[in-house]
């Protein structure tokens, strides 16, 4: 096995252990960090949908009742969690298991592709983003909400020494930015916030090649 397969079952394993309790580790900061985070993501989703690192679905009971939703995560546990709350909620969803770096779909599959607070966790977060914008149809709605790396000087010194010990341990990195990709892979932004010194960080943007998005002053 390669190191890097290696490094991925360990990640893997790791995610799976932590499916139990997840949502109860992400309440506290569902509270006093994300505010209407969720809400605000997947309040704008249309059309069909696919929701990339879906975790355990707590994504799932935001969305519009009228999108046609799919759903894709890397770790087995994980899905297990969000069948079971689809099937709850009464949620209609197509749930796959499947590797953000990868995906199994065709190109310009969905009009909106979401992630939220995941990019952090994938290895590498520039394939993620380039297969989401490849399987998004031209003109299709991009979607991310994350942690990212502080507008706060002295708060991004302390998340880059919190990623000595995050990465290696389970691959969670404090001191990423998606904003910058996304611009640099043309895409128009529509809508966009950041908050908590700058630590949240969502977005709405619009692949280029379909009709002309909505101008938007960027402020990166």
């Amino acid at each position: 096995m390669s190191d890097s397969s290696a490094r991925d079952s360990r990640l893997r394993r790791y995610w799976d252990r932590q499916a139990g309790s997840y949502d109860r580790q992400m309440a506290y900061a569902e509270r006093r960090f994300f505010a209407d985070t969720r809400g605000w993501v997947c309040g704008q989703a249309a059309g069909t949908v696919l929701e990339v690192a879906v975790g355990t679905g707590l994504n799932l009971t935001h969305y519009p009742r009228d999108v046609e939703l799919t759903g894709v995560e890397w770790s087995p546990s994980m899905l297990e969690v969000a069948r079971r709350r689809a099937a709850e909620t009464g949620r209609d969803v197509d749930l796959q298991q499947g590797d953000a770096r990868s995906l199994r779909f065709p190109d310009g599959r969905f009009d909106t592709v979401v992630c939220t607070f995941s990019l952090c966790a994938i290895e590498d977060d520039r394939a993620a983003l380039a297969e989401m914008t490849r399987v998004l149809r031209p003109g299709g709605l991009l979607l991310l909400a994350d942690h990212v790396a502080s507008s706060n000087r002295p708060v991004r010194t302390l998340q880059r020494l919190a990623d000595v010990f995050t990465v290696p341990m389970f691959g969670e990195r404090y001191s990423r930015r998606p904003f910058p990709m996304v611009l640099a892979m043309g895409f128009a932004i529509e809508r966009h916030e950041r908050f908590k010194l700058g630590v949240i960080e969502r977005l709405a943007a619009r692949k280029p090649g379909g009709p002309d998005a909505t101008p938007y002053p960027v402020h990166p």
